[in-house]
């Protein structure tokens, strides 16, 4: 089975002056959400606004109050990291992909 790993931040930090996009270490909230089919994540903390998302196998994603993930939603590659700001309460759906 496939999984994302998420880490979720509540503050995206500043350094000279300009955001860095990563989030600001430690993560306010950690999940790891094992899938094939579509399959949610948990909401939110209501404080996040930035997500870091690692997967290790091929998936399609979608976010919002109760997504569903299809083929035809965004893609990520397998092994790769994506950073997205996000709404806090809500949540990320994930399904494999080719």
């Amino acid at each position: 089975m496939a999984k994302a790993y998420i880490s979720e931040y509540t503050v995206v930090p500043v350094i000279a002056g300009r955001a860095v996009p990563t989030g600001m270490e430690p993560a306010v909230a950690e999940q790891v959400v094992t899938f094939t089919t579509t399959t949610q994540s948990a909401a939110f903390n209501t404080k996040t606004v930035f997500v870091r998302i690692h997967v290790d196998a091929i998936c399609s994603y979608e976010f919002g109050t109760n997504p569903t993930a299809t083929t035809s939603t965004p893609r990520m590659a397998a092994s790769s990291t994506e950073f997205f700001g996000v709404v806090g309460g809500q949540k990320v759906a994930f399904v494999t992909n080719t």
